[in-house]
C-alpha cells in the first residue's frame, strides 16, 4: 500500500473481525477489562494510555507522513507542548521561525519560558541567519513552512542539515501542507506537528493535534518513546469520539487537498491583478519569492493564501463583509474562511518585532465552486474601498481642522 489516497483510507483502519463492520468502531470506554492483575486484553488497560480508536488514527497519519510512530492530543497546541516538555530540559535553547502560528509564539516564549527555555526569531528563509542564531545550547529548531500567515517556503533540507550539524532536533509544523502536499521526515526533519483541527480534520466539527516522528535517538532514547510517555504522563490525548472524527477526515484528505490548491491557484492569480490588492502572498504565484522552492519540495501550492489591501480600514471591512469566506480564526475546512491575524490568531504578538501588518488578511479557501467566491471577493473588495475611502476623508478632515 505505498499510494496515498490508499494508505489513507487503510492504514490504521481494521474491519471489526466480529461483526464484518467496514468501519471500525468507535471504542467509548475509559477502561478496560482485565483477565488478571496486569494481564491486558490486546494491551488496553485505560483510554489515556491506549484506546483502540485513538491508536488506528495514530497509526494512519504515521503511515502517510512516513514516521516511525504518530501520538494524538487533544488540540494542536497539546501536541506541541508534549513533544516540547518531552525532548527539552532547563536551560535549553530553540531557533524558532519568526513567521509562524501566534500559539507557538506564546506557548514557547510564555509557558515555557518560565521554565528556563529561551528562544531566538529568525527568518525562515534565510539558512544564514538560522546558523547565526545556534547557540552552544540550541536544542530544538522550529519551523513552519508554508508559514503562518505570510506563506513563507523554508528549505527543508536545509534546515535538516544545520539541524544534524549542530547536533539539534528539527520539528516542522506541516499542518498548512500536510502530509498530502509534503512529507518533512523525508526531508531530515526528526518530528512532524499537526493541528488536526485543520485539514486533516477537514470538516471544522472537532479539535485535535498529532505528533509524528521519525525513528530517531534523543539524549540516549527514542523519540517516539520520549513523546509516547509524556502523551501518557500528561495525559492530554485525543478522545475516541474526536479521534474518529479526524481518521474520517484524513480518509478524504487527498481528494480535499486537490479541490483546495486548484481554487487557491485560481483566487490567487484573479487577486494579483486586482488594483485594489497591494500584494498577495501565495506560492503557487511565479512571483512569490519562493515558488520554485515550493515547486521542489511540495506537491501543490496548498489552500491557503494571504493579501494586503491599501490600509487597515480596508483589510478590516474586507474581513468583515463577505457571505461565503466566513470570519473565524480557524482554517482548513471544506468552507471557506476569512480571518484577521493581527488581532485574531496572531494577537499575542502586537507590540513585538513579529506582530502582523494591520493591513493583511488571510483566506481558507474551501471547496465551493470557485465562481462564487470570486463574487463574494468582489463584494469583499468592494467594501474595502469605500471603507478606504471613508477613512481617508476623515483623516483629511481631521487633519485641516
Amino acid at each position: 500500500m505505498s499510494g496515498f489516497n490508499t494508505l489513507a483510507v487503510h492504514a490504521g483502519q481494521h474491519k471489526d473481525p466480529h461483526t464484518g463492520a467496514v468501519i471500525p468502531p468507535i471504542y467509548q470506554t475509559s477502561t478496560f477489562i482485565q483477565d488478571g492483575i496486569n494481564v491486558l486484553r490486546a494491551g488496553h488497560e485505560y483510554s489515556r494510555g491506549s484506546n483502540p480508536t485513538r491508536n488506528g488514527f495514530e497509526s494512519q497519519l504515521a503511515a502517510l507522513e512516513g514516521g516511525a510512530a504518530g501520538f494524538s492530543f487533544a488540540s494542536g497546541i497539546a501536541a506541541e507542548d508534549a513533544l516540547l516538555r518531552a525532548v527539552l530540559e532547563p536551560g535549553d535553547h530553540i531557533v524558532l521561525g519568526a513567521d509562524g502560528y501566534g500559539g507557538t509564539n506564546r506557548l514557547i516564549s510564555k509557558l515555557h519560558g518560565k521554565w528556563g527555555i529561551s528562544s531566538s526569531a529568525v527568518d525562515i528563509t534565510n539558512l544564514d541567519a538560522v546558523r547565526a542564531a545556534l547557540r552552544p545550547n540550541t536544542a530544538l529548531l522550529w519551523v513552519e513552512t508554508p508559514s503562518n500567515p505570510l506563506l513563507g517556503i523554508a528549505d527543508l533540507a536545509g534546515w535538516a542539515a544545520i539541524a544534524a550539524e549542530h547536533g539539534a532536533l528539527l520539528v516542522v509544523d506541516n499542518t498548512f501542507a500536510t502530509p498530502y502536499l509534503q512529507r518533512p521526515l523525508d526531508f531530515g526533519a526528526h518530528a512532524v506537528v499537526h493541528s488536526t483541527t485543520k485539514y486533516i480534520g477537514g470538516h471544522s466539527d472537532v479539535l485535535g493535534g498529532a505528533v509524528i516522528v521519525a525513528d530517531h535517538l534523543h539524549r540516549g532514547q527514542a523519540l517516539a518513546e520520549a513523546v509516547g510517555y509524556q502523551q501518557f504522563a500528561g495525559g492530554a490525548v485525543s478522545g475516541p469520539q474526536d479521534s474518529y472524527l479526524a481518521a474520517r477526515g484524513l480518509k478524504t484528505l487527498g481528494l480535499r487537498m486537490e479541490r483546495h490548491c486548484a481554487t487557491a491557484s485560481t483566487l490567487a492569480e484573479w487577486l494579483d491583478d486586482r488594483p485594489e490588492v497591494a500584494r498577495v502572498y501565495y506560492p503557487g504565484l511565479e512571483s512569490h519569492p519562493g515558488h520554485e522552492l515550493a515547486k521542489r519540495q511540495q506537491r501543490g501550492f496548498g489552500g491557503i493564501l494571504s493579501l494586503q489591501l491599501s490600509d487597515e480600514a480596508a483589510a478590516r471591512a474586507f474581513a468583515e463583509s463577505m457571505e461565503y469566506f466566513q470570519l473565524s480564526v480557524s482554517l482548513g475546512g471544506v468552507e471557506s474562511l476569512v480571518c484577521y491575524p493581527r488581532e485574531m490568531t496572531h494577537a499575542s504578538l502586537i507590540g513585538t518585532p513579529l506582530e502582523i501588518p494591520a493591513n493583511l488578511v488571510r483566506l481558507s479557501v474551501g471547496i465551493e465552486e470557485p465562481e462564487d467566491l470570486i463574487a463574494d471577493l468582489e463584494r469583499g473588495l468592494a467594501a474595502a474601498a469605500k471603507a478606504s475611502e471613508a477613512d481617508s476623508i476623515q483623516h483629511r478632515s481631521l487633519a485641516t481642522a
